[in-house]
């Protein structure tokens, strides 16, 4: 089946330096090999527009909008309609438009849909080919946040749970496939949407030759006294920041105390202030954005994902099985990745047994460096981007070379 491809993502592909966006990118260079393909997505400020000129190289053509409603006219907006707030926060009449131009044109063979979100473009007359990359639950996500909420925000995160539910399972009773992260949410899709129509596994891959531990120098602010731990991730992101809260106030004593010199550094942008007032926490660093994550990876004795709360493949996880360092992680963090707990990371449990496998590794450097090793083999071996894209012609039920010749 020849034909064009639309490609709707609620953030622009590029730079790929968070986990939406490295996704999305790889997801979109593979739809440009098949067959011309035209993107709307959204930017969150004019800064982020600086990328629209990689996104022009692979894009046949472009609608990239800038999202300016503010928080609280879209949950006005999402209660006056009965409607989950991300959908109307990202609800956008020139989008739309757009699509609705483009659909009605008759060249498109099919329309790749990357986040619930932007589900909502996607008309009801629509009967060519539809998949929908919802990567993991969302809806699930926010009746976590309920239960670790109270008052109006408990509320607040039920209601958007109850209703995304909702949103995401019409999605999927159109779409030709609804893809998932792991076969785990996977399998807590298909127990919440049992109209879907197909649901399939496409995993988080890695490039393992940009992820190398031999590819860049230390950072400069992780060298000297030490050891040194390291969290990478948005860290205005709520899981993040309530796991980098309990490896500073709970966790890091616990490792001070049998390893005093043990420095616990977080890196990534947007630093909440909770994330900020770790600072004062002694022999702890907030480092905030960096043009690149790989040196502080380098320089890490060990990495750390205390994370309670984790959806789908974390790919801060697997940048760190690349760069060959020792991981510790809760059983959240490590899920949909097959690898072994004591052999390529350590399952951390509570407080006490996670500061435990962290101390673990740290007095014992040989047994840190041969995790590392396995878990960068692991990696190369089975998280590469072209094996976890290889579905994606099939997906589409596009073949590339009668696509390319069609166009």
């Amino acid at each position: 089946m020849g034909g064009d491809i639309l490609f709707l993502a609620h953030r622009l592909p590029f730079p790929p330096d968070r986990g939406d966006r490295i996704r999305s990118a790889h997801v979109l260079r593979a739809l440009a090999e098949i067959a011309p393909v035209h993107v709307g997505c959204f930017v969150d400020d004019d800064a982020n527009r600086a990328f629209e000129g990689e996104l022009a190289a692979l894009a046949a053509s472009t609608c990239v909008i800038t999202r300016r409603k503010p928080l609280p006219l879209a949950g006005v907006e999402a209660v006056l309609k009965a409607r989950p707030i991300s959908l109307a926060a990202y609800a956008d009449a020139r989008l739309s438009a757009w699509v609705q131009e483009k659909l009605a044109s008759g060249r498109f063979a099919a329309v790749f849909v990357f986040s619930g979100q932007m589900g909502q473009f996607v008309p009801q007359s629509w009967q060519g080919r539809l998949v929908v990359d919802l990567c993991d639950v969302d809806s699930a996500k926010f009746e976590a946040y309920a239960r670790n909420a109270r008052g109006p925000m408990a509320r607040i995160h039920a209601r958007e749970g109850r209703l995304l539910a909702q949103v995401e399972a019409a999605l999927a009773a159109r779409a030709d496939h609804t893809l998932l992260i792991s076969e785990a949410e996977a399998a807590l899709f298909a127990s919440r949407a049992p109209q879907a129509r197909s649901i399939q596994v496409m995993g988080n891959g890695i490039d393992a030759d940009y992820f190398a531990p031999d590819t860049v120098k230390p950072a400069a602010g992780m060298v000297g006294a030490g050891p040194h731990l390291l969290f990478t991730g948005q860290m205005d992101y709520p899981p993040n920041v309530a796991a980098v809260v309990c490896m500073a106030r709970r966790i890091l004593p616990l490792v001070q105390r049998d390893v005093p010199g043990a420095q616990f550094h977080i890196v990534g942008r947007a630093p909440s202030a909770e994330v900020r007032a770790l600072a004062n926490i002694p022999g702890c660093t907030v480092h905030g954005a960096v043009a690149d994550m790989r040196p502080y990876l380098a320089a890490a004795d060990a990495v750390v994902a205390p994370l309670a709360i984790a959806r789908g493949v974390q790919n801060k996880v697997l940048e760190a099985m690349a760069m060959a360092r020792p991981i510790v992680l809760s059983a959240e963090a490590a899920t949909g990745i097959a690898a072994e707990h004591g052999v390529h990371f350590a399952i951390g449990g509570d407080d006490a047994h996670f500061a435990a496998q962290i101390v673990k590794l740290l007095v014992n450097p040989p047994v840190a460096r041969a995790m590392g090793a396995n878990a960068r083999r692991f990696v190369t071996e089975n998280q590469s981007w072209p094996a976890m894209l290889a579905g994606m012609p099939a997906f589409l039920g596009m073949d590339r070379e009668e696509a390319r010749s069609a166009a």
